[in-house]
């Protein structure tokens, strides 16, 4: 209680002090935000319903935090809601961030919808917003407005007749305009309630294939998409109507099935319609990007590739194609290529990835770093990797630029805002991504380190003579290659070739210094359990929601022998998802390494770790909780891949179960489950193979599974 009056005091000096300076402020929008701001903090309703709308009405309908303080203040939501749904972003409001009780849904469906009380009227006419007090009906007073009639959408309730004419209307509406954007825009409405304990009483979107093919919204969009199709193919008109429309209403309706396809994992069907887009306009752009997704998803990456470039070809100056063919490119293992796709919006002169470092391009170091470990080519990824953590060390350190110019130029609020990012910096995704990499292949170079030596001299002995011949010659070339490299960059930088001086006389920049580890063999040569450690705690601490970023420390520490802190990694992940696979996984790993290890830890360590681990298995010796956990499984026909192979390896690690019976756990699903992707699939292949001639049978009719689920799969 204390803590909140001196919070609300603070919060009421500065709503005061928002009023003696309203004179002297020229930003009156950034202005009204801030109030509004302190008034749901102060849970001054009344007051901040009036300021929204002034806020509307000075040009802020598109704006969806406003329109989140708008809802909150016509539900009466205390402060600590408003200050968790003020950190929202994007189109997220409070409708589509939590679910609503039928009354608040009623309450905003009056001061949003288009009731029949307000249709016989003028947009001066008033809508109850509560009991004593009337508002204007936003969708009256700004009808040209997208974002109210979007988030109308999102408000009614997907079972209502109400929602089914709203999404048929606002669909009708966007093909006949033929907007490219409108699959992805409609899946923003597949929500529903999370199940982890992160998520829960949360409000998320259902991504996996198998949830939204369930989905209601979903299977609504497919009938009433599928009828446009039939009519249109018939009549060239919508169902119901009798406006005559042209050919391209039933391209993009064909084109919008084909997404929906997509998003449930029917990839030849969407192909098949997508064909049919490209067969009626060959020069639609989108039309190749949606048919390279569908082959990557469907298995093809090779084709992928070929037809996205196909598509980029029709455009050179489309910079987002361009981007999307280098990004496939390299997910194809094609790095030439794709450095020759990208090089065309960088810089003519000098080497294009310098150019790309220089612009702290993170997008495409980390797909090709992705590409270069798929290869095997460890050190030189690790050097990608390693340049987009310097791109966030150099953010972190650019802010110092920042704290003298902020009082110069008076940019103080942007200025904070900086200050917040750099708060949260270590934790944003692509640095997520690239430490995660690092971590993952420094501690494969602890598991296998002969597997990083990458230049260590081949086996000649199981070679035939002319292969051994032949294979001394490369060697030797090779070496002469790089100790041709070494002598060039002797003098520390690259030799320009280019004119030393511009035309208009300027002196040209410096010449960047050469990199002299391309390979990464620096990197390589460094201690994997030391570095992968120092980016495990970066994670953990600026990274604490990521499962992930809990299992690497994990990893990392029980190959340092730090059991308790192994404990305190899965402690971590059970807060986040109790049932996620990589934590049963791991409670498996670390019951098996306690039983055999060797040596005990500290007495305290050691006493803590006997009362807390059991709690992890549910009070069950290992054999009982892998079988309480296969039980849940097999109940769960929608149950994941990866749970599924991990079980398995559970089960025989263990030697719970049998091979046939291990096999028969992943094919019983017949991959109908959650999360099943070109990469679960080959993970599954891996575990048949490991099991040897027990399961030969077994990889054959996964191998069928896969076919018929990836119709396109071509490197198995």
């Amino acid at each position: 209680g204390g803590n909140y009056f001196d919070e609300s005091l603070g919060v009421k000096k500065a709503l005061k002090h928002l009023d003696e300076i309203a004179d002297v402020i020229v930003d009156q929008t950034g202005w009204l935000q801030a109030k509004l701001s302190y008034q749901l903090q102060l849970g001054m309703f009344d007051d901040a319903i009036e300021t929204c709308h002034l806020l509307f009405w000075r040009g802020s309908t598109e704006d969806h935090r406003v329109h989140s303080a708008y809802m909150c203040a016509l539900l009466h939501l205390d402060r600590k809601t408003w200050l968790e749904v003020e950190k929202l972003r994007g189109t997220t409001t409070l409708a589509t961030f939590r679910p609503l009780l039928d009354e608040e849904r009623e309450v905003l469906l009056k001061a949003y919808g288009i009731t029949p009380s307000t249709t016989n009227g003028s947009s001066s006419q008033h809508c109850s917003a509560d009991g004593a007090m009337t508002k204007e009906c936003l969708a009256l007073a700004f009808p040209k407005s997208a974002a109210i009639k979007r988030i109308y959408l999102t408000l009614l309730p997907p079972s209502s007749a109400e929602f089914r004419l709203a999404i048929d209307k606002y669909c009708q509406r966007q093909i006949v305009k033929g907007v490219p954007s409108l699959g992805s825009d409609l899946s923003s409405l597949y929500l529903m309630e999370g199940k982890n304990q992160e998520s829960e009483g949360r409000l998320i979107l259902a991504r996996d294939p198998v949830d939204v093919k369930f989905h209601p919204v979903y299977c609504m969009l497919v009938e009433l998409v599928e009828s446009y199709i039939s009519s249109l193919t018939t009549q060239s008109t919508f169902p119901n109507d009798s406006i005559q429309r042209p050919p391209s209403v039933l391209l993009w309706a064909w084109y919008l099935r084909s997404i929906l396809h997509e998003q449930s994992a029917e990839y030849a069907k969407g192909i098949t319609l997508i064909n049919k887009c490209i067969d009626h306009t060959p020069t639609g752009v989108d039309f190749y990007e949606l048919k390279a997704r569908l082959l990557e998803a469907g298995g093809d990456i090779q084709r992928a590739a070929d037809v996205i470039d196909s598509g980029r070809d029709l455009d050179h100056q489309d910079r987002y194609i361009n981007n999307q063919t280098t990004k496939t490119l390299l997910r194809a293992g094609r790095e030439d290529e794709a450095r020759k796709r990208i090089s065309m919006f960088t810089r003519h002169e000098g080497n294009p990835e310098q150019n790309l470092y220089d612009m702290q391009c993170a997008w495409y170091e980390l797909e090709l770093a992705d590409s270069l470990a798929r290869k095997g080519k460890l050190g030189m990824s690790l050097r990608k990797y390693t340049a987009v953590i310097k791109h966030y060390e150099d953010f972190h350190e650019d802010q110092f630029d920042f704290h003298a110019y902020c009082v110069r130029k008076v940019t103080l609020r942007s200025y904070c805002d900086l200050l917040k990012f750099e708060d949260e910096i270590w934790g944003q995704p692509f640095y997520c991504r690239a430490a995660e990499r690092i971590i993952q292949i420094y501690l494969g170079l602890f598991d296998a380190p002969t597997k990083s030596q990458s230049n260590e001299e081949p086996d000649y002995s199981k070679m035939t003579p002319a292969e051994r011949k032949k294979a001394k010659n490369i060697a030797r070339k090779k070496k002469k290659a790089l100790e041709k490299k070494s002598e060039d960059s002797a003098s520390g930088v690259i030799k320009d070739t280019s004119k030393s001086v511009e035309d208009n006389g300027s002196k040209k920049k410096k010449p960047h210094a050469v990199d002299i580890d391309p390979e990464g063999k620096e990197l390589l040569a460094l201690n994997p359990l030391e570095e992968a450690q120092k980016f495990a705690s970066i994670l953990i601490k600026h990274a604490p929601k990521r499962i992930t970023s809990w299992a690497l420390h994990y990893d990392v520490s029980v190959r340092r022998g730090k059991m308790l802190m192994g404990l305190q990694a899965l402690h971590r992940m059970i807060a986040i998802d109790s049932n996620h696979h990589d934590l049963f996984a791991r409670i498996v790993d670390f019951s098996q390494k306690l039983d055999s290890r060797t040596t005990t830890c500290h007495a305290a360590s050691e006493g803590v770790i006997l009362s807390e681990f059991p709690k992890l298995l549910d009070g069950k010796v290992l054999s009982d909780f892998i079988k309480s956990t296969l039980d849940s499984v097999q109940a769960d026909p929608l149950s994941s891949l990866p749970m599924r192979i991990v079980l398995a390896k559970a089960l025989i690690s263990s030697n719970i179960a049998t091979q046939s019976e291990c096999v028969s756990l992943i094919l019983d699903s017949k991959l109908s489950g959650r999360f099943v992707t070109m990469t679960t699939c080959r993970d599954a292949l891996e575990f048949m193979e490991s099991m040897g001639k027990d399961a030969i049978f077994g990889k054959r009719e996964l191998m069928t599974l896969i076919i018929s689920k990836f119709p396109f799969a071509k490197d198995f």
